[in-house]
């Protein structure tokens, strides 16, 4: 499995778990070889050029597959014609975060904050175009804020941008952040699930505190190049789904934000076109460009 994303990211964390319960069941172990660099389109160009008989499989966030592309003049595979879509393995769950001692308590006292001082506040993202500059576009935009964007060459080094206070605020995957939190580095003021998370059922959804409706998140997906058959896709899906079942991997995966999820092949594609467009109206509107 090609993971173009560096080890220890939060798809990583997932590819890793998932992965050694599905070789288990299967009697054939499946070796994760991270291929980072380039936004991931290196490593997602390898599955797209590997042989398509199930041996080879990407592990893919939704960032490579539906943010990328909307940002990239010249894409060198298209992720909907290159690919086989196997499943929505899990998603990553995400919060809101702001220094440990900071003012604010939830985003509707952030949300109060910028409104108060348009323009003075900044937030901290892993790059131009990357999931955190997404996402903080994506709520910006809704509660009609002007907030400053700092890139960061990563997600991790945002988060720690956070917990130094050089910046005011951050969305992030919750395996990003999970240690932070607990460190009492980072505050927590929001969680972009639908429902509280039993793992912070003190902290409130940003959909209950001044956004409603608002969600994020980013996805662990499994994709197969182009012309892998249809019995291995099928397979492999119902391995991914088999291994989800296990009450131990389930209890891995919540431990790193994680969600499972365990889609059907077909479930991942309409997923994805619906994605591509969504964003591709979001980085629009707001002139996002890659790095």
């Amino acid at each position: 499995m090609i993971v173009p994303l560096a080890a220890g990211s939060a798809v990583d964390a997932a590819a890793r778990i998932v992965a050694d319960k599905m070789g288990r069941n299967l009697g054939q172990a499946i070796v994760i070889e991270n291929q980072p660099g380039a936004a991931g389109l290196i490593g997602a160009g390898n599955v797209a050029k590997a042989a398509p008989d199930g041996y080879t499989i990407g592990g893919f966030n939704d960032s490579i597959m539906t943010m990328v592309p909307n940002m990239t003049p010249k894409m060198p595979w298209d992720i909907l014609k290159d690919f086989e879509p196997v499943s929505l393995v899990a998603t990553v769950e995400w919060g809101l975060v702001v220094p440990a001692d900071a003012p604010e308590k939830t985003a509707a006292d952030l949300i109060a904050l910028a409104k108060k001082q348009p323009g003075v506040l900044n937030y901290g993202s892993g790059g131009n175009g990357s999931p955190q500059h997404i996402a903080m576009a994506l709520f910006a935009s809704q509660a009609g804020l002007n907030m400053k964007h700092v890139p960061y060459k990563g997600a991790t080094q945002a988060a720690m941008g956070v917990a130094g206070k050089e910046v005011d605020a951050a969305f992030q995957g919750l395996a990003t952040v999970t240690s932070l939190i607990k460190a009492n580095k980072v505050r927590l003021i929001g969680v972009t699930t639908p429902k509280r998370m039993p793992q912070f059922p003190d902290v409130p959804t940003v959909s209950e505190s001044g956004m409603p409706g608002f969600e994020f998140n980013s996805w662990f997906t499994m994709m197969a190049p182009a012309g892998t058959p249809k019995d291995i896709v099928h397979k492999l899906a119902a391995e991914v789904q088999k291994a989800l079942a296990d009450p131990e991997v389930r209890e891995k995966l919540a431990a790193q934000g994680l969600t499972p999820r365990g889609t059907t092949p077909e479930e991942l594609g309409a997923a994805t076109r619906a994605q591509l467009a969504k964003y591709g109206a979001l980085i629009k509107a707001n002139n996002i460009t890659a790095e």
